[in-house]
């Protein structure tokens, strides 16, 4: 169920399936009007936010057009307004609570990596299994705890998304053990799939699939043509 006010004021309340490309595109979205406004803009027109998006204006008027009406025809966006409408419908005003499971390379890079926390994702705890990095500070506030500690701290601190960035062998109960702890939305970075459970969204990040993206663009770039 969606709620929005249409062009005369009135809420309203429709159901609605929205694609999820449409959704990574509004991620994107608002990115780009975020660094419009940090630069001074106030107004942008679809054609130029679509022109920095890389697609075409068009898709960007479907894309809001689920979550009601948008802008001025003839005059475009007002950037202020845009940007707080973007962070309401995907609920990026606010601080999550993440849980990281796998304290290796990948997973120390994760807990380091600033861009989460200044986009509202917080990481308040992480776990794994090697006794020797278990107590051992990763970042300041934040020392890795064993797995038999996980149920009670996810509900002791009310974390609400998980972060597996453990081996392959391991993911899946790993997996399990955050949805029995309570965890309803999980990014999993490990080399599997897997399938999202009830009461519970999985997101796996393949970057075998952004690599084949970055390959099929590279052979355009060097000319090449599979067209029959």
């Amino acid at each position: 169920m969606y709620l929005f006010t249409n062009s005369e004021g009135n809420i309203i309340l429709e159901s609605v399936k929205i694609p999820e490309s449409t959704i990574e595109r509004l991620a994107i979205y608002l990115r780009k009007i975020e660094e419009l406004y940090d630069k001074g803009y106030s107004i942008i027109s679809s054609e130029k936010l679509a022109n920095v998006c890389k697609v075409n204006p068009a898709q960007i008027r479907k894309d809001l057009s689920y979550f009601g009406e948008f802008g001025v025809r003839g005059v475009g966006y007002e950037i202020s307004e845009l940007m707080r409408e973007i962070k309401r419908i995907l609920d990026t005003g606010r601080v999550w609570r993440l849980a990281l499971v796998g304290v290796g390379n990948i997973g120390s890079a994760i807990l380091r990596h600033k861009n989460f926390y200044k986009r509202g994702y917080n990481f308040i705890a992480a776990f794994d299994i090697d006794p020797q990095k278990i107590g051992r500070e990763v970042i300041q506030g934040i020392k890795v705890q064993p797995m038999e500690e996980l149920e009670d701290t996810v509900k002791r601190l009310n974390i609400e998304i998980g972060v597996i960035t453990t081996p392959s062998t391991s993911a899946r109960e790993v997996c399990r053990a955050l949805v029995n702890a309570g965890i309803k939305a999980i990014l999993n970075f490990s080399p599997i799939f897997l399938r999202s459970r009830k009461g519970c969204i999985v997101e796996n990040m393949d970057f075998t699939i952004k690599l084949d993206n970055l390959a099929y663009h590279l052979c355009q770039l060097e000319g090449k043509n599979f067209s029959k």
